[in-house]
C-alpha cells in the first residue's frame, strides 16, 4: 500500500510550510492540536453551533426545543471535561464546548421556564 508514503509526504509538506513561518509561530503550527490536525479543525467548525445558539437568543421562546437544548448542553459539558483530560490538552475544544454548554443552558432554562408557565396557566 502507498498509504505510508502519503503520510510522509504530508509531513514533509507541513515541515516545508513551517520552515517559511516566523520562528515564534512554528510551535503553534506544529503543535499536536494545531492547524495541521483534525484536533484543530473539528472544534473550529463547531463554533457554528455557538453562533447558531447566539442567534437563537432572540428567537420566540415557543420555538426553542427543550430536547435539542438539553442535548447540546450536556454534550458541551461532557466534552469540555474530556478536552482537559486528553493528551495533548485541547483548549480550542474546551472553549467551544464550554460556550456550547453555556449558550444551550441559557436557551434550555428560558424554554423550561416558558413551558412551566404554560402548564401553570392551564
Amino acid at each position: 500500500m502507498s498509504m505510508p508514503d502519503k503520510q510522509t509526504a504530508y509531513k514533509r509538506a507541513v515541515l516545508l510550510i513551517a520552515s517559511y513561518l516566523p520562528e515564534k509561530f512554528r510551535p503553534i503550527f506544529l503543535h499536536p492540536a494545531g492547524p495541521t490536525t483534525i484536533f484543530f479543525w473539528g472544534p473550529t467548525f463547531k463554533w457554528g453551533l455557538v453562533i447558531a445558539n447566539i442567534g437563537d437568543i432572540n428567537r420566540p421562546v415557543e420555538t426553542i426545543s427543550l430536547s435539542q437544548s438539553a442535548s447540546l448542553m450536556l454534550t458541551g459539558a461532557i466534552w469540555s471535561r474530556y478536552s482537559l483530560v486528553i493528551t495533548p490538552k485541547n483548549y480550542n475544544l474546551f472553549s467551544v464546548n464550554a460556550f456550547t454548554c453555556a449558550t444551550s443552558t441559557y436557551l434550555f432554562v428560558r424554554a423550561l421556564l416558558h413551558h412551566m408557565e404554560q402548564k401553570k396557566q392551564k
